[in-house]
């Protein structure tokens, strides 16, 4: 791995990484749903499933699904589709909640339901899912990773590398932006905080699987 490479991709990763969207509500979303296990679970499928761009974009898999026009579409509309359906799933959760007992009854009660209600594997699949169903988390790395890969070193090797510091900084950040939720929730504002969660969360994963099947 040449110095000036590596250097080089840790500020490109750093920038993509703090740079809000879906990965960052659905973190936010899921730790004000269950918890800081819930986000960090969440955020441990979607930095997982960097692994797997790393090996398409190693394997040449990504240029393949870019230049033949039917595997984007597909990829594309299964990417849309979980979104929206992940987006519903949020403005259900808000609609009911502003139905819901006052908040001097709740303020307590749903953060001990909701962690025992969705199990810590739920969050990963969410994470993992999100991550690998998005088209442009492929084009970013088929794109991104071969601009700091040495030809004369081992491809496939330096890709899973490079994926591994992408996963460390994207688990410390997205950890803690879980962390900021919960203390958030521990200071009272718990079922107004998920409330909000819910309806902008929702709102935009709506809007962006329609953005992502209408291009």
């Amino acid at each position: 791995m040449i110095s000036d490479l590596f250097w080089a991709y840790l500020v490109a990763i750093t920038l993509l990484t703090i740079t809000p969207g879906v990965d960052t509500l659905l973190v936010m979303r899921n730790t004000g749903r269950g918890g800081l296990r819930d986000g960090c679970a969440t955020s441990a499928g979607i930095c997982s499933g960097l692994f797997i761009h790393a090996t398409l974009s190693a394997l040449g898999i990504s240029l393949l699904l870019v230049e033949t026009a039917w595997a984007f579409t597909a990829l594309k509309w299964a990417g849309a589709l979980y979104l929206i359906w992940l987006g519903i799933g949020s403005l259900r959760q808000a609609f009911r909640r502003s139905r819901a007992a006052p908040d001097s009854a709740t303020a307590e009660v749903p953060a001990s339901v909701a962690r025992r209600h969705v199990g810590l594997a739920v969050s990963f699949r969410e994470g993992v899912l999100s991550n690998v169903l998005n088209p442009k988390t492929a084009l970013f790395y088929m794109a991104l990773l071969p601009q700091f890969i040495d030809p004369a070193g081992n491809a496939f090797l330096q890709s899973l590398l490079l994926a591994g510091v992408h996963f460390l900084l994207a688990m410390v950040w997205q950890c803690g932006l879980a962390w900021v939720v919960v203390t958030f929730r521990s200071l009272g504002v718990n079922a107004r905080l998920k409330k909000l969660l819910n309806g902008l969360t929702g709102g935009f994963f709506v809007a962006m699987g329609a953005k992502l099947a209408s291009t």
